[in-house]
């Protein structure tokens, strides 16, 4: 009997872990799928209007392209990082900027949720609740959190995709224009394509006050097609990756020690009148013992 036994454990057991062990590399394949040469188009657009103020002007539909390396900084069982750049300009000399970083953490319980004016909420959350998730942590182009939330990569009728609600600063389009609203709620939904990628969103900008429930003044459809070309289009992008990756891997590991502390999140906006961005992309700051005090400078303390 107790023979008996054993083998039904193993009959019901193994198969469940071979799901397991499946599913999780289809899912780091979905993302790793992400990574290349990509020509973009960027697509964004006001759909409905809910303010009370005759004066309110909706943002203007904002259509545009690039070219965008996606580099694989990250390859680990339960982590995958990817570096975007973007590749603009002459195309015979042309210019690289280093844009958004996107990591991707399996079964991850640590969270930093944007709640308006540069400031982030840690929060933890329980293993049932992330249990068989990954989590889409987003950063600014100077390494510093944007949003993040936590979803299961979805594999059926022949199509991969994850999708997320979360809260999110305002996008870089929109920061220098608008304060009339201080959080985007982001509706995002990454989907793998036969050609590439897609980057689809449903947003909603939001008033957030405390002690006032959320206002909505306005919706928006955000649609970034992702379409791969030939690595080599990318090549200058991906040399100065080369170049310029140990810089940047100390500024994440800077980084990594910030939001190890579990604590909420308090940024400033400038410090010597710049930006973080200003401060990080001098060519003269490279070495650990400048990284790691400017980034510290930009963090307010409790």
């Amino acid at each position: 009997m107790k023979h008996l036994q054993l083998s039904l454990v193993l009959i019901f057991t193994i198969p469940l872990f071979v799901f397991g062990q499946t599913k999780i590399h289809e899912d780091q394949k979905a993302i790793k799928s992400m990574c290349g040469c990509y020509e973009v188009t960027f697509n964004f657009a006001e759909t409905f209007n809910y303010t009370n103020d005759s004066l309110y002007k909706p943002s203007k539909i904002k259509i545009d392209s690039a070219l965008e390396w996606a580099q694989l900084v990250v390859d680990e069982d339960e982590k995958v990082s990817i570096q975007h750049l973007l590749q603009v300009g002459n195309p015979a000399d042309p210019m690289i900027v280093k844009h958004w970083r996107q990591d991707w953490v399996y079964e991850n319980q640590n969270f930093y949720m944007y709640n308006g004016d540069n400031n982030w909420q840690y929060k933890k959350k329980t293993e049932d609740e992330v249990k068989g998730q990954w989590t889409q942590k987003v950063y600014q182009v100077d390494d510093s959190p944007r949003y993040e939330g936590s979803a299961t990569w979805v594999h059926v009728d022949g199509k991969s995709f994850w999708e997320n609600t979360t809260n999110a600063p305002l996008p870089r389009r929109e920061y220098t224009k608008r304060s009339d609203y201080n959080i985007t709620i982001r509706g995002n939904r990454h989907e793998i394509t036969k050609d590439g990628w897609v980057h689809d969103q449903d947003n909603e900008k939001v008033i957030r006050e405390d002690g006032k429930e959320d206002t909505v003044i306005a919706k928006e459809k955000g649609f970034n097609t992702y379409k791969k070309v030939d690595d080599s289009r990318c090549d200058v992008a991906s040399k100065w990756w080369t170049d310029h990756q140990e810089k940047w891997a100390l500024v994440r590991s800077k980084w990594d020690e910030v939001f190890a502390r579990n604590t909420n999140l308090n940024l400033e906006q400038k410090v010597d009148n710049k930006p973080l961005y200003k401060h990080l992309f001098d060519d003269e700051i490279t070495k650990k013992e400048q990284i790691e005090p400017i980034v510290e400078s930009f963090v307010k303390k409790p």
